[in-house]
Formats: structure tokens, sequence, C-alpha cells
């Protein structure tokens, strides 16, 4: 459920609360108001349940390349495996700190955006270093 959509006042936190779950929902697959949540579970408590360990469970499978769809050496691919999870728990860690309950928790859009950058930069390395 939408911050804004339970009464609380327009502000920073709440737009940053509102960021963080369109970041869940695009790499889940899965919008907030999901059928299968259920007994008091969202999209928020959703992924922390999978956080870090599953990741690659909850993620939107057009986001995750099958086996037989994979061009890289079979030695080469549980690497790739590797270090594209720790990107998908690296962008979805900031998903879960924008969409804490308590606004003064939240990440704020300074850090965000310094997080994102610092994920960017990692991941257009890594895609060097596989012989990309």
């Amino acid at each position: 459920m939408s911050e804004y959509g339970v009464g609380s006042e327009v502000s920073t936190h709440g737009d940053m609360y509102s960021f963080g779950i369109l970041m869940l929902e695009m790499f889940t697959g899965r919008r907030p108001t999901d059928e299968t949540f259920e007994g008091g579970q969202n999209l928020h408590s959703f992924v922390k349940n999978s956080f870090p360990n599953n990741v690659l469970q909850i993620l939107d499978p057009s986001l995750v390349a099958k086996p037989e769809q994979a061009t890289i050496e079979e030695e080469n691919t549980q690497n790739l495996t590797t270090t594209i999870e720790k990107h998908f728990i690296s962008v979805i860690r900031i998903g879960l700190a924008c969409s804490l309950e308590s606004p003064n928790e939240r990440m704020n859009i300074v850090d965000v955006t310094r997080e994102l950058n610092k994920i960017k930069r990692l991941f257009l390395l890594s895609g060097k270093t596989n012989g990309k």
C-alpha cells in the first residue's frame, strides 16, 4: 500500500518509500497489490524474507537468463551468475532501505544516487573482465 494512500503527508520520505517500492516492483515483477500477499505480507516483506540468500528466486524471470540461453563458456557461467547476483543484491538492498516502515530510517536520495552510480561502475567493470 502506498504511504500516501494511507493518509501520510507528502514528503521526501514518502517519495523515497515510493522509489523503493518501485525498485522492488521492477526487479521482482510483482505489484504491491499482488494477490499472493496475505496475512500482513507486502512487497517489502516478501523481498526482505528472501534477502539476500534467495534473491535470484524472487527476481522477475525475464531479468535472469536461462542456462540454455547463456552464450558464455561453461566455466565462466558460474562466475558471471555470482557477479550478477551481487549486483542484484546491491540494487535490492537499496529498494529495501528506501521502503522501510520508519520514514526516518529510509535512505535519502543523495545516498541512493551515490550507491546506484557505484553499482553501475562495478557492473560495467565486471562486464569488461568477463570478456564483454
